[in-house]
């Protein structure tokens, strides 16, 4: 998402003359298909499309190419010793690049979509590809079907197949995309460890919201990436508008505003929804919030992640920022693998282990030893 962002300034500030986009990958390759470059017009660029082994090429013949109009290039990234000019070091794989001039209304659709998608504003975008004399086209389709917009020849027909067409799968002469917005995270308390955490997510280039009751903290000059800064009032959550595809990191060190704020939270169930603290405060949280919210303890344990963060070894602020913000990017790409949740038998136990009077004043509560 940076990157869409960066590309999207560039475009923004002008002078700008080609896009390549990733459009087919065959074997081994650095990036993705949707992967893009954009070329200024005084060599400046902004994106990748490999691991360097591509850029120079495409920067040094982008523009002659396109002299004509929108072209398909095939490269490959497989190392042979015996061609005269190898691109690299051989990731192993043969890569598409769509190449086309910026100064076209396909091109120009294209770059608008990705700005909306900045604002939430998402769009599914199917661009049919030149060679053997056609042309390139486009179309651009809102969230419900509607056509943003498509290139002046497209048929009605080509429009409803367009719209059948699944994002990321694979069509002959065909590249289909859905620009997605920005993930969303909320940062519920604004101490100095959720620092390092709101500028890792920041450089993810996702929109983030910093939100916390005590209004010496919740600052915007303490957290410049931050989308928004919020200091919470009475009304708890309600005014965020935190919804089912957001992550959640709950951070205030203060047991009855994170049993509050969990309560709140669990039946809404967030994407990712993670608690700080370790084991046995944790399980005492999710009892309790679990009978507030009117949720059995398993439920519960399904929808947050406590022990919070990846089992990634280190200490300190930005050791924890790493791990927990390596977890939520995981589950949010559906990339998930083992982790260290709270089960129910879990909290039975710890809950059967003690009171929660230790916890009802402000402290750090990480989760050193597990």
């Amino acid at each position: 998402m940076t990157e869409r962002q960066q590309i999207v300034g560039l475009w923004r500030r002008g002078g700008t003359r080609v896009l390549a986009t990733l459009v087919r990958v065959e074997g081994s390759s650095y990036r993705q298909p949707g992967a893009r470059l954009l070329l200024g017009e005084s060599g400046e660029y902004a994106g990748t499309i490999s691991g360097g082994c591509l850029e120079g090429e495409v920067t040094r013949k982008a523009s002659w190419k396109v002299r004509e109009g929108a072209v398909l290039e095939r490269y490959s990234t497989i190392f042979d010793d015996t061609d005269e000019i190898p691109f690299g070091l051989g990731c192993g794989g043969v890569v598409d690049l769509l190449l086309e001039p910026v100064e076209t209304p396909e091109c120009e659709a294209l770059l608008a979509a990705m700005e909306r998608s900045f604002s939430g504003e998402q769009a599914t975008v199917v661009t049919w590809l030149p060679g053997e004399g056609r042309l390139l086209r486009r179309v651009v389709l809102g969230t419900d079907g509607e056509v943003i917009f498509a290139s002046r020849d497209l048929s009605e027909k080509k429009l409803g197949c367009a719209r059948d067409l699944v994002p990321g799968e694979a069509y002959e002469g065909r590249f289909v995309e859905k620009l997605l917005a920005p993930q969303r995270l909320f940062v519920l308390g604004a101490g100095d460890d959720a620092r390092p955490l709101v500028t890792m997510a920041t450089m993810m280039g996702w929109n983030v919201t910093v939100a916390d009751g005590r209004a010496q903290l919740a600052r915007s000059e303490r957290f410049s990436g931050a989308d928004r800064v919020v200091v919470l009032g009475g009304g708890g959550l309600r005014d965020l508008g935190i919804r089912a595809e957001d992550a959640v990191v709950i951070m205030t060190h203060s047991y009855e505003q994170d049993r509050a704020l969990l309560a709140e939270l669990l039946p809404v169930a967030p994407r990712y929804l993670g608690l700080l603290g370790a084991r046995h405060r944790s399980s005492l949280l999710v009892s309790e919030a679990a009978e507030i919210a009117g949720l059995s303890v398993e439920e519960c344990c399904q929808r947050i992640w406590a022990p919070i963060g990846l089992d990634l070894g280190g200490d300190g602020p930005e050791a924890i920022a790493l791990a927990v913000m390596a977890e939520a990017h995981a589950m949010c790409m559906g990339k998930m693998g083992s982790s260290r949740r709270l089960t129910a038998e879990d909290v039975s136990r710890y809950v059967s282990e003690g009171r929660v009077s230790r916890y009802l004043q402000r402290q750090c509560a990480v989760d050193i030893a597990s």
